[in-house]
């Protein structure tokens, strides 16, 4: 492939971050799920908190279903700069990749779950329906955890990468750890009702929800500030080559 393209193509995978996190955002708050219902309210109250947002429930599912796919390149484009790093595909870059694919299943199987239940809610009993709630929430935060390996992979390359312009700064990094470690919580709420582990406490939710946030800013601008990088480090081994073969010649 052409240089120019693939660059292009690395910018493209970038800004899907960006995408990303404004399609989240929308399909959220369309659907009234930003801010998690209470765990503890009775399946008739879930009944009526299902129907009073099943128009913005299924509108949402339809958001995301449009928005995942561009996680790929973004993924993708991630790992091919970690790639850098290790000079080549290596653990790092691999694992990320990997975990990074299987990440919107986080998102699919819990939403799925949900529109079903918003989909003809007269049909199911309130117990069918509070049953599917509760595995709608139990499942999208404490499966967060899937995306633990994927960050700190992410941040350990930062960290050990000792070049004199290195590809994402310390700082970034530390963010990823910090994600990390942000995360773990959440497979904590399956264990909990109320308090900071339930899947709308404190460190369950909150807390990992504002750190994910920030990293989902910070991440597509850092790999548009290695993707320059990495063209300019191009176009100096290209300008380095045409000279050698230049005094070759001559």
């Amino acid at each position: 492939m052409h240089q120019d393209r693939y660059m292009k193509l690395q910018r493209f995978s970038a800004w899907c971050g960006f995408i990303l996190l404004v399609g989240f955002m929308a399909a959220y708050t369309t659907g009234g799920l930003i801010t998690p219902m209470d765990p503890t309210l009775s399946s008739d109250e879930v009944v009526e908190w299902l129907k009073d947002n099943q128009t913005g429930i299924l509108a949402c599912v339809a958001i995301m279903v449009l928005t995942v796919p561009f996680e790929y390149p973004f993924v993708v484009v991630t790992s091919l700069q970690l790639k850098r790093i290790e000079g080549g595909w290596g653990l790092l870059s691999m694992t990320q990749v990997l975990t990074g694919v299987v990440a919107p299943i986080g998102f699919f199987f819990p939403l799925a779950i949900l529109s079903a239940a918003a989909y003809r809610p007269e049909r199911h009993s309130a117990d069918v329906l509070s049953a599917m709630v509760d595995i709608y929430w139990l499942m999208l935060v404490g499966n967060a955890c899937i995306f633990v390996l994927q960050v700190w992979c992410i941040g350990y390359g930062a960290l050990i990468d000792r070049r004199a312009k290195p590809i994402f700064p310390r700082w970034f990094g530390w963010l990823n750890i910090v994600l990390g470690v942000a995360l773990i919580p959440g497979a904590f709420v399956y264990l909990n009702k109320t308090g900071p582990f339930a899947w709308n406490g404190l460190l369950a939710y909150l807390i990992p929800t504002i750190v994910y946030t920030i990293w989902k800013i910070a991440t597509p601008a850092m790999l548009l500030r290695a993707i320059k990088h990495e063209e300019a480090e191009l176009a100096e081994a290209k300008e380095k080559s045409e000279a050698t073969a230049q005094l070759a010649t001559s």
